[in-house]
């Protein structure tokens, strides 16, 4: 229509004009809004028939795989609805061992079932009483610094112990008490954790050293280190017959070691053995015997 109407040979302003006329026209808008229309029932025809092939193609896979479909959201449905933990163990023994280890928990089981059954009726025969748990223990200040000690020596107690057969608790209780917890000042100058006196009368300077008077009973050994105070008292208690019973004792029999040291006269305090004993099962110093 418009190439027909249409002339080339008018100018720019006249064909503006003449074009605007023919728009103006009532029937050409009607035309225009017609195509539109057209043109939009035919998309939405288009979008319709997608959308149904979608359809049909989604029936189709449900219809071809629907026992799969059915076991997938059960699956999502349980997963979903409770907290399920997967362990995978990449180290997953083979069927002979799983089977093996099937038997042995049951076994196992089985009896966890029978002692838990025997506690229960010896709860019955005791009135039902329940047990307490053990209290955890409370040190004081000089238990503290008891402990730090025992920390700091209870290796060398130990190997004194496999080398001369000394009970490493009897070894580091003496040493606790001789030595004031290591702050004594024979400990502190001389490095003597046991009080050892030097009875020699040809003794070479710096061997040892009197605090009190001149008396040469109260000359006490001066060692280089504590680990050589540790060895001089294994060698005095081995060498010296006065405690050669206390070596035909058992390692962990620390009571007689203990009562054995106070009758054989290492200490004048008549409450000697106590003192040990007391000091041993106060800081657990027994598990050292081990």
């Amino acid at each position: 229509f418009l190439n027909k109407k249409f002339n080339n040979t008018l100018n720019c302003k006249q064909n503006v004009l003449f074009l605007q006329n023919i728009l103006s026209q009532k029937s050409v808008q009607n035309n225009i809004i017609m195509l539109y229309q057209q043109q939009i029932r035919a998309y939405q025809q288009k979008i319709k028939n997608k959308t149904d092939l979608l359809k049909v193609q989604t029936y189709a896979i449900i219809k071809k795989y629907w026992f799969k479909t059915f076991l997938l959201s059960i699956f999502i449905w349980v997963f979903l609805s409770r907290d399920i933990s997967i362990q995978l163990n990449l180290n997953a023994p083979s069927d002979n061992n799983t089977s093996v280890a099937a038997k042995n928990t049951s076994s196992k089981n089985n009896r966890t079932k029978a002692v838990n059954t025997s506690l229960l009726s010896k709860s019955k025969t005791t009135g039902g009483k329940k047990k307490v748990a053990k209290k955890k223990k409370v040190w004081t200040a000089k238990q503290k610094r008891q402990l730090k000690y025992v920390k700091r020596y209870a290796k060398i107690a130990k190997t004194e112990m496999n080398k001369f057969g000394i009970p490493a608790s009897i070894t580091l209780a003496q040493g606790l008490l001789e030595s004031n917890i290591g702050q004594s000042t024979l400990a502190r100058r001389n490095n003597n954790h046991f009080g050892i006196k030097c009875f020699s009368r040809k003794c070479k300077k710096g061997h040892c050293s009197n605090f009190s008077d001149d008396s040469h009973k109260d000359f006490f050994r001066i060692f280089s280190s504590t680990w050589e105070s540790y060895r001089a008292h294994s060698l005095l208690l081995k060498n010296n017959k006065r405690y050669s019973k206390l070596f035909k004792l058992g390692k962990k029999d620390y009571k007689n070691w203990a009562k054995g040291l106070k009758k054989a006269g290492y200490a004048t305090d008549k409450t000697y053995a106590d003192k040990l004993i007391r000091l041993i099962e106060e800081l657990d110093l027994h598990q050292y015997d081990n």
